[in-house]
C-alpha cells in the first residue's frame, strides 16, 4: 500500500518539494526520500480514515470495505481501525466489524440487531434474509423479554455462527423472501412459534396475533393464506382457525382443505379463546 500511495504522490511536485526537504534535513540519519513519503502518505491516508468514521451516523456497523480506499490499503486500514477501536474512539463487534457507539445520558448504546446483521439481510440490493424469533416477538407485542440471539429467516439452509455477543441462526422459509412479504412471514413464524414465546402464553400471544390479522386489509389477508400454505399443519391449522373466527368458514376453508381432518394439534389454548374450534385445536 505505501509503495503505491507514494508512487502517486511522487506525481505531485508540491508534495515531492515537501519531502525532498525533509530527506535534506534527515540525509545525515540515512532516511530515504522514499521512506519520507511512504510514512507521510500513510499519515495522510490514517487522517482520511478518521475523517471517514466521524461522518458515519452513530451505532452504523462497518468494515473497512465501508471506506472506500484502495484494497491493497486494507492491511494499514485495518490496523489503524484496530487502533481506533483500543483507544475507544470506536468499538469492536466482532472481528473485522466496528460501530460507532450511540451516547446517551446512561452511556454507549450497542447498535440495534437489525444493524448488526445488515448483510445477512440485504446483498447488493437484494433481500436475501429477514429478521425473525424473539427480536420480531417483542416489536409485535408479543412479549417483553430480549435475547443475544438473533434469528433470519433464509431461503435453504445456512450454517448458524456469531458476531460478537450474539449467536445467529437461521431459520429456512420455504416462501419466496421479498421485502413487502416479510411482515406476514414475520406474523406466520409468530403462530408457528406460540407454544415457545418466552414471557408469554399460547392464550395471550393467540389474541394479540388475531388482533394484526384483524388489521390486515385484504390483499395482505389473501396474501397471507398463501404464504401459510408452505408452513407446517399447526401454523396452517391456527392460522386457519384465526382467519375463520375473523372472516369465516368460507375465508378459511382454503386452509382447512390442507389440513387431515382427523389431526388434532395440541397447542395449549383454552376454550374461553376459541370461539370456533373447526381445525381441532386443544
Amino acid at each position: 500500500m505505501g509503495m503505491i500511495l507514494a508512487h502517486e504522490l511522487l506525481k505531485n511536485s508540491f508534495f515531492l518539494h515537501f519531502c525532498l526537504v525533509l530527506w535534506l534535513k534527515n540525509e545525515t540519519k540515512y532516511v530515504s526520500l522514499h521512506q519520507i513519503c511512504i510514512t507521510i502518505a500513510i499519515m495522510l491516508q490514517s487522517k482520511t480514515i478518521e475523517q471517514t468514521v466521524n461522518a458515519f451516523r452513530s451505532d452504523y456497523v462497518f468494515t473497512y470495505r465501508d471506506l472506500g480506499l484502495p484494497p491493497e490499503s486494507s492491511a494499514n486500514v485495518i490496523r489503524k481501525l484496530n487502533r481506533m477501536a483500543d483507544s475507544g474512539v470506536i468499538q469492536r463487534l466482532s472481528k473485522g466489524r466496528f460501530y460507532k457507539p450511540k451516547q446517551t445520558m446512561f452511556g454507549s448504546l450497542k447498535p440495534s440487531q437489525q444493524e448488526v446483521v445488515k448483510d445477512l439481510l440485504e446483498k447488493n440490493g437484494k433481500i436475501i434474509g429477514y429478521l425473525t424469533g424473539v427480536s420480531i416477538f417483542g416489536q409485535l407485542g408479543l412479549t417483553t423479554q430480549i435475547s443475544n440471539i438473533i434469528e433470519i429467516g433464509v431461503k435453504g439452509k445456512k450454517n448458524n455462527t456469531r458476531r460478537g455477543m450474539y449467536s445467529i441462526r437461521f431459520v429456512q422459509q420455504a416462501n419466496i423472501i421479498t421485502k413487502s412479504n416479510i411482515p406476514l412471514l414475520q406474523l406466520l413464524d409468530s403462530i408457528k412459534s406460540i407454544k415457545q414465546i418466552p414471557d408469554s402464553t399460547p392464550d395471550s400471544s393467540y389474541n394479540r396475533i388475531k388482533a394484526i390479522v384483524k388489521s390486515l386489509d385484504e390483499k395482505n389477508l389473501d396474501l397471507m393464506i398463501k404464504l401459510a400454505m408452505k408452513y407446517n399443519p399447526m401454523t396452517r391449522a391456527i392460522a386457519g382457525a384465526i382467519i375463520e373466527e375473523l372472516y369465516g368458514e368460507d375465508e378459511a376453508r382454503s386452509l382447512r382443505e390442507t389440513l387431515n381432518p382427523i389431526t388434532i394439534y395440541k397447542v395449549g389454548l383454552t376454550k374461553t379463546v376459541l370461539s370456533t374450534n373447526n381445525f381441532r385445536i386443544v
